[in-house]
């Protein structure tokens, strides 16, 4: 059985969002939850007749609209409706997974006056599979991704469309199927349901995990190519990131130097009389580290985010105040989530650049051109470069920041937007492509070391030379890469290639 994950409000991880989002573990509401949400809403019926905004007012730029009582449903069900227009092809099921279990979790935090049947409803879609149709594009990231949470709120009131199973269904059907009902949405709780940063956040989870993870995987591939390319580990020297002791520097350095223990091919070249290496790998620490730095801020920003409140306007029970104020606003996510892809995006770069060393003869020291016998009737792995240099090069356009544009909405209301939606698809974009040309680097050291038999690379380069045998076969003679390619980026963006590394080593910075 999966696992459930407790929804507080409070304590979600990074590694939560993981399992609801990708390996489908259960999500349910803790009672604690409940009792803080019964209690944001009685506080919010008490106000009844104050003047509210998305209360008894109309969005943006119609907060001077008064709305009677009796409209307030209808108001908050419009609202669902009219901001329901995103458009582009839908995001990706876990991008929606996520988004789904961050509502219901900042909901569960007792500041946004929704009923707890409302945010159990939510949670039950999430359970039992019904996935709700999101087009991508249309948020601006300001008063949070309002159209995509419009329409991933819809099929709670019968409406929009969802996927049950595979197939695409309406929103009303899609609850039948897995016996669920609609709900009648009530005051505030169209707002409560569409004002926050949920798929913002949900993309920096899911996207500091895999950037982790690809770190970590650059410091293997690094390790693999400086065997295969006879390098010095004199480089990664305790003592001299010590020097400067910059914590992803020294992280980065201390796991290629683990990497390379006892390894036969370093031994073998001691005395030569090579005394330095090219930057790509002489300075990996230094790049890798300068990353790794970056994704420190990232995570940072989005631990935070995932227990935060990021609706308007809010309910403080304390205070027995209803504020509005602009904790939605996504620049602080819109920033974390373009560092993240720029982070990604020179650890494929630098990646790169090691790659060419080892298919290049000019470069490779002593190593068959393009890695493989019989050049010119085989081209090897002439072809993978060119794969990683057209990502590396998509990457640099991609890398632009988002978070430094902005185009005022709502006829000047919302005058400063942070565009982190944009920010979080193009860093999706970005690690897909990062992972596939740490796979090729993964794939041509394989190859590479192979030449320097009977030599054995050190411990943590053989269990990942191993494990990339697992998934791609040594190429004798030319047959189509791609799906290798796949397999071990799939293997990177899994853990599985950082794993192979760890079983026999140890657990890596």
């Amino acid at each position: 059985m999966p696992r459930s994950i407790v929804l507080t409000g409070e304590d979600l991880t990074l590694a939560d969002v993981w399992e609801v989002a990708v390996h489908g573990a259960l999500a349910e509401l803790a009672d604690p939850a409940r009792d803080r949400m019964r209690a944001a809403r009685e506080l919010l019926d008490s106000m009844h007749g104050e003047h509210t905004y998305g209360v008894n007012t109309g969005f943006g730029r119609f907060v001077s609209e008064h709305v009677p009582d009796e409209l307030a449903e209808e108001l908050q069900l419009r609202l669902l409706r009219s901001h329901a227009c995103g458009v582009g092809e839908p995001y990706p099921d876990e991008v929606v997974r996520g988004a789904m279990l961050l509502r219901a979790n900042a909901l569960a935090k007792g500041y946004s006056g929704a009923h707890v049947a409302t945010v159990e409803l939510l949670v039950e879609c999430l359970n039992r599979g019904v996935l709700p149709v999101v087009p991508s594009r249309g948020s601006v990231g300001a008063s949070g991704d309002l159209a995509p949470l419009a329409h991933l709120a819809l099929p709670l009131v019968g409406e929009g469309e969802a996927v049950v199973e595979g197939e695409r269904l309406s929103g009303a059907e899609a609850l039948r199927r897995v016996g669920l009902n609609p709900i009648r949405i009530a005051s505030k709780e169209g707002l409560s349901l569409v004002n926050g940063t949920q798929f913002m956040a949900g993309m920096a989870a899911l996207g500091v995990v895999r950037a982790r993870r690809l770190a970590r995987t650059a410091d293997l591939a690094c390790a693999l190519s400086l065997e295969a390319l006879q390098g010095s580990r004199t480089s990664f020297t305790p003592a001299v990131h010590r020097s400067r002791p910059l914590k992803g520097q020294g992280e980065a350095a201390g796991n290629v130097w683990r990497l390379l223990e006892g390894s036969a091919i370093i031994e073998s070249h001691r005395w030569c009389d090579k005394v330095q290496d090219a930057y790509s790998l002489r300075c990996a620490p230094q790049v890798h580290g300068a990353c790794r730095d970056l994704l420190d801020y990232a995570e940072a920003t989005v631990a935070v985010e995932l227990n935060s409140a990021t609706d308007n306007p809010l309910v403080l029970l304390e205070e027995g105040e209803i504020v509005s104020a602009g904790n939605f606003h996504g620049q602080p996510l819109a920033f974390a989530l373009d560092v993240l892809a720029m982070a990604a995006a020179e650890l494929a770069s630098i990646s790169e650049r090691r790659t060419e060393r080892l298919v290049n003869p000019s470069l490779s020291e002593g190593l068959p051109p393009f890695l493989v016998r019989e050049g010119g009737l085989n081209s090897g792995f002439m072809i993978p470069q060119y794969v990683a240099a057209a990502l590396v090069s998509e990457n640099k356009v991609l890398a632009h920041p988002a978070s430094v544009d902005s185009i005022p909405t709502s006829a000047g209301q919302e005058d400063h937007v942070s565009m982190g939606n944009a920010a979080g698809l193009k860093a999706l974009v970005v690690l897909g492509n990062a992972e596939r040309a740490l796979a090729i680097e993964l794939l041509a050291g394989a190859q590479a070391i192979e030449f320097l038999a009977p030599l054995r690379p050190g411990e943590g380069v053989r269990a990942v030379h191993a494990l990339v045998r697992t998934l791609s076969e040594r190429l004798v003679e030319d047959r189509s890469l791609s799906a290798d390619i796949e397999r071990v980026a799939d293997a990177i963006r899994s853990g599985a290639v950082l794993e192979s590394a760890e079983r026999e080593i140890g657990v890596l910075a």
